[in-house]
């Protein structure tokens, strides 16, 4: 307007990530999170640090402050390869022990050291010496939900959506994979191989029942349901599809389901949704209490503090190195 003189003030760097989550996180919740957004991508930028985010953080940790997001797999194989002097994991402790195995030279920083999981805690280096007695001879697949401990007592890992390669790829009649006995048992399912379990179990999917998935396809007609392999046998039987949570971001991303059911951790299906605005999301909400203790809060003081350094001695580094990356050669 003639005589009037108007600044043009550009966006924030925060604010303007905010049309990546508008679907799904409302205004007045994104108010608080700016000035922690902000500041984060200040302080990586200071520290030479990424952040990498699990499929189950929450929209404005996954698509606003991570670097590196996805499943268990692609969190390890990114870890591997990332040229950064600090990594945040947004994520739970076994998964920051993984990043600090593949990169024992950087520093490796977990928000909350409460962050743990019901997996990682079912099982010790002293359960799999009993399982390897009882069972002299036959390989012990884990499961990468466990500590670096166990992970050494091992002879390779796995995650979710390698699991059924690494079991048939060792070529045995007979494989001990441990801890979560519901992925054993569909993976069992999957391939014929015979597969010796332990009674771990995720807090979050055990939860969920067959009767609920039928509930669900009565009141919403036509809906597509994809299941995590942690759910009970029964759950998985009733889904259209099964697979780790990688898999299920392809799935919707491929097929672009009119409605879909997650049937997992709550939070995947904001992330998903967030980049597909086409598809309709019931969300069947079970959280993981362990992974909502990584906050935006938590990240910040984490790079201001560099804290909480994740260190692994290094009699078991070596040997739990070694079963992550026969995993990854995979």
């Amino acid at each position: 307007m003639a005589g009037v003189d108007v600044a043009f003030t550009p966006l924030s760097e925060a604010a303007a990530l905010y049309a990546r989550v508008r679907r799904v996180v409302p205004p007045i919740a994104w108010a608080g999170f700016e000035g922690d957004i902000e500041a984060i991508l200040a302080l990586k930028r200071q520290r030479n640090a990424v952040i990498l985010a699990h499929n189950y953080q929450t929209p404005e940790i996954f698509h606003c402050v991570a670097d590196i997001v996805g499943d268990s797999l692609a969190l390890a194989r990114e870890a591997a390869r990332t040229e950064a002097a600090v990594i945040v994991m947004a994520g739970v402790h076994f998964m920051a022990e993984t990043a600090k195995l593949l990169n024992p030279e950087k520093t490796v920083l977990i928000p909350d050291l409460r962050a743990g999981c019901s997996l990682a805690d079912s099982i010790t280096p002293a359960d799999i010496a009993g399982l390897r007695a009882a069972h002299p001879g036959v390989p012990v697949v884990t499961y990468v939900n466990t500590s670096a401990a166990v992970k050494a007592a091992s002879d390779i890992c796995c995650t979710s959506g390698n699991v059924r390669r690494i079991v048939e790829g060792l070529g045995v009649p007979r494989v001990i994979l441990i801890p979560d006995e519901f992925l054993a048992r569909n993976v069992a399912r999957e391939t014929g191989v015979e597969i010796i379990t332990w009674s771990g179990h995720c807090e979050v999917h055990e939860r969920f029942t067959a009767q609920e998935i039928r509930a669900m396809r009565e009141t919403h007609p036509g809906l597509t349901v994809l299941a995590h392999p942690e759910c009970p046998p029964e759950v998985v039987a009733e889904a259209d599809f099964a697979g780790s949570t990688a898999m299920m971001d392809e799935y919707v991303t491929r097929h672009q389901p009119s409605r879909v059911a997650l049937i997992t951790e709550c939070s995947m299906s904001d992330n998903i949704a967030a980049r597909n605005p086409g598809v309709d999301f019931i969300r069947p909400c079970n959280l993981c209490p362990h992974m909502k203790r990584i906050t935006l809060p938590a990240i910040r003081r984490a790079l201001e503090t560099m804290t909480h350094e994740v260190t692994i001695p290094a009699a078991l580094a070596a040997p739990a190195r070694a079963a992550v990356e026969r995993m990854l050669a995979f």
